[in-house]
């Protein structure tokens, strides 16, 4: 995952937080404060357009790594072909035959060891990228329900005939997070 994307919506659920912690305090509640619904519905709405770049990014990690592995192949497959090329070379003696062919099994064992520890390499860390994406992708929705859910639960809570003054979380309601 790129670090500039996670930045962004690391950002942005920064200025979320620092909306709701920097919010005015609701007279004779200290618990209580207002903030403003649009900037914290627009901050939301940005979180939620950021989701799509990261899983996007998710996919193009996962071709990389697929072309690492091709690659991987192609040159562990020219290893192999230069190895019996060299053994064919070396085949006018019993002697040097019989060298030859050792020496070729051990080249092709080395590359197809190394052809392995490539793959597992490039797996380990697709993986290692793919778990830190689905971690900051979870954590980012994770926040974007609970937000969400609040402002529902506020905005649920108000008679629709009355003025609606500003969204008012409790500090319980900020723990949460």
């Amino acid at each position: 995952m790129d670090n500039e994307m996670e930045n962004e919506v690391t950002e942005l659920l920064e200025v979320l937080y620092n909306t709701v912690a920097d919010a005015w305090s609701v007279p004779l509640g200290k618990d209580k404060c207002m903030i403003n619904r649009e900037s914290v519905l627009s901050l939301l709405d940005e979180i939620k357009a950021q989701l799509p770049i990261e899983l996007t990014e998710a996919k193009r990690l996962l071709t990389a790594r697929d072309e690492f592995v091709l690659n991987a192949k192609r040159e562990a497959e020219a290893i192999r072909k230069a190895a019996e090329e060299q053994a064919r070379r070396l085949v006018e003696e019993q002697e040097i035959t019989r060298i030859a062919r050792a020496h070729a099994n051990e080249i092709i064992s080395n590359s197809e060891a190394k052809s392995k520890e490539l793959v597992r390499a490039s797996n380990e860390y697709v993986d290692d990228a793919l778990r830190r994406t689905e971690e900051a992708v979870t954590a980012a929705l994770n926040e974007v329900r609970q937000s969400r859910s609040r402002f529902r639960n506020l905005a649920g809570a108000r008679p629709s005939a009355q003025i609606q003054p500003p969204a008012v979380l409790d500090s319980e309601e900020l723990s949460e997070e």
